[in-house]
């Protein structure tokens, strides 16, 4: 039995103009300048957030100085009003984290510092797509800071999305590296969900893993599942994708049928535990968190939350 995605992923949302030509435009950009608004992230990935959740704390761009200062970046406009977005300087000592938001936040009335995977279910679509976009930059900003070719350093021009080599001159433009999730199930009313070595007991989520050189998303799925848990799968579909910026992804989600009596193989050193669900559990573990022994499921900010909640049928909206 198919199915389709209920909504878009969390941070697939995005409902303002990208404004591509406005970019290289510094007279444009200068005459939006006066009304345009600023969101601040700091190193460790957060924006500000108010309103339980649901809105990026927004400020007057003129705050910043009389122009966009260095290394901000151009998100897009509305309505004659431009948004821009600001990495906050780190503080002495402070180091970039690494690893996943497994807690859920208490949201609350006051604005409060969070990232992505905490708010991205949680904030409006224009919020939720700005945030996403911003994140998505400052992660490349953060790993090319030199040229890929000569290895000089590079400096940032079009309002943040060109880096050009201070040495050869060579232009380098945002990564995204592809990467396949498969939402594997028997057709009936069971999926195959799987646990990563790093990742806390009873926590689960669908299958992913990128796409290699010359492979087709298809059979990047066929060979990811095969791979990492010993099972064959038929019937693969697209369902959607998501930008997952932890550092650079863009997950693109399909479903597949595969049999249940196949034995799981979890591979070594990149599966710790796989197990068929019923549906009726991941319902369950949806709707009431915590309610299902042994099953937390992946946030609500990811694609594979979609996929589980669209398969289910739950009725929690993220």
């Amino acid at each position: 039995m198919s199915f389709d995605l209920v909504g878009l992923p969390a941070l697939s949302r995005f409902t303002i103009d990208r404004s591509e030509p406005l970019r290289g435009d510094s007279e444009r950009i200068a005459a939006l300048w006066p009304k345009a608004r600023m969101i601040v992230v700091d190193t460790r990935g957060r924006t500000l957030v108010a309103e339980r959740g649901t809105r990026v704390v927004d400020r007057p761009a003129v705050e910043f100085g009389e122009q966009p200062p260095l290394g901000s970046v151009l998100l897009g406009e509305q309505d004659g009003v431009a948004y821009f977005a600001v990495l906050m300087p780190a503080e002495e000592g402070e180091q970039v984290p690494v690893g996943r938001s497994w807690v859920a936040p208490e949201l609350t009335d006051e604005p409060q510092w969070l990232d992505l995977r905490q708010a991205g279910a949680t904030l409006d679509d224009m919020s939720a797509g700005l945030f996403t976009t911003a994140a998505a930059l400052f992660q490349w900003h953060r790993l090319g800071k030199f040229c890929a070719k000569c290895g000089s350093p590079t400096g940032l021009e079009k309002s943040g999305w060109v880096s050009v080599c201070s040495g050869c001159g060579r232009e380098e433009y945002p990564r995204t590296d592809a990467a396949v999730i498969c939402l594997v199930h028997d057709g009936a009313d069971q999926v195959l969900l799987a646990r990563g070595p790093g990742w806390p007991e009873g926590r689960f989520s669908v299958l992913a893993g990128f796409v290699e050189s010359g492979e087709s998303l298809e059979a990047c799925v066929a060979r990811e599942i095969l791979e990492e848990v010993g099972v064959t799968v038929r019937d693969i579909r697209y369902l959607g994708s998501q930008p997952w910026p932890f550092p650079r992804s863009l997950m693109i989600g399909f479903e597949a049928v595969a049999d249940p009596s196949e034995p799981l193989v979890p591979a070594d050193g990149e599966i710790a535990e796989a197990r068929w669900v019923s549906r009726a559990d991941v319902r369950m573990a949806i709707e009431e968190p915590g309610s299902v022994p042994g099953l937390g499921l992946a946030g609500g900010a990811s694609i594979a939350f979609r996929m589980l909640q669209s398969w289910s049928g739950a009725a929690h909206s993220a």
